[in-house]
């Protein structure tokens, strides 16, 4: 079988972190030795064949694709991923890509909620899920894809929970930050007093504050942001939500 070479991407800063990790899968299955997998494991090839593990991952999402078939294909990705570790961690993961973007498609969201959050929510279920499950069960990638799924419905029932909690009380809907009508307006400004509020008193940094601010008042790309701080994307969401959850309590308890 030959190899067909990577495509050329163009470069962005606006990526997400399902993108993020199809390009760090894809890199590794187009590299000039690519990261294989046995070919009989998804169809009737002989012993020796090896296939580069995105060809192994379209055969698996295929529908002539027998059970047995992805099953034990299934097993072997994860059987790796467990006793290997990277870059096995990164395929096993990344063989959910497909799934998770159709599941995440048809989520009824509310506005306010990123699709970036859901996300980084389903890959990081993805990623418990796949520690703890077995290789040996038959039913390992429904056990992915459910943990991903209630993840990803959690967030959004507690993003509407929120949402109606927060409607009446002034400044703490920080979903809602994002919807300022610009640098003169009232509620902008007030927004950005209770950020100075929350750095004087500690419960977020300089530098969370500002990653609040342009995200969520000034609507910047988070790549943007990832690009001049040097980490991932998935690392700055998981950043933001952390602040966010301290600076949430803390005008909780203001208002009590």
């Amino acid at each position: 079988m030959h190899h067909r070479p990577a495509p050329r991407r163009p470069h962005t800063a606006v990526s997400s972190p399902l993108e993020e990790l199809e390009q760090s899968f894809l890199a590794l299955a187009r590299a000039e030795a690519p990261l294989t997998l046995p070919a009989w494991l998804v169809c009737d090839a002989p012993v020796e064949e090896a296939w580069p593990v995105d060809q192994i991952r379209t055969r698996l999402a295929h529908p002539s694709t027998r059970p047995e078939l992805r099953a034990r294909t299934w097993s072997e990705v994860v059987r790796r991923a467990h006793t290997l570790g990277e870059p096995w961690t990164v395929v096993a993961v990344a063989m959910t890509v497909p799934v998770l973007r159709r599941m995440l498609a048809r989520l009824s969201r509310p506005a306010h909620l990123e699709r970036q959050e859901l996300e980084q929510e389903a890959l990081a279920a993805v990623s418990m899920a796949l520690a703890a499950v077995s290789a040996s069960d038959p039913g390992l990638d429904r056990e992915l894809f459910s943990a991903a799924d209630r993840a990803v419905h959690r967030l959004v029932y507690a993003a509407r929970r929120r949402a109606e909690r927060e409607a009446g009380e002034p400044m703490t809907h920080l979903g809602r930050l994002h919807a300022g009508t610009g640098a003169e307006g009232d509620g902008l400004s007030d927004e950005h007093q209770v950020l100075v509020g929350a750095v004087r008193a500690r419960v977020v940094d300089l530098a969370e504050a500002q990653l609040i601010a342009r995200t969520r008042l000034h609507g910047e790309p988070m790549g943007k942001l990832a690009c001049e701080r040097g980490v991932s994307m998935r690392q700055l969401y998981r950043h933001r939500s952390a602040a966010e959850q301290r600076l949430a309590r803390h005008l909780h308890h203001r208002t009590q």
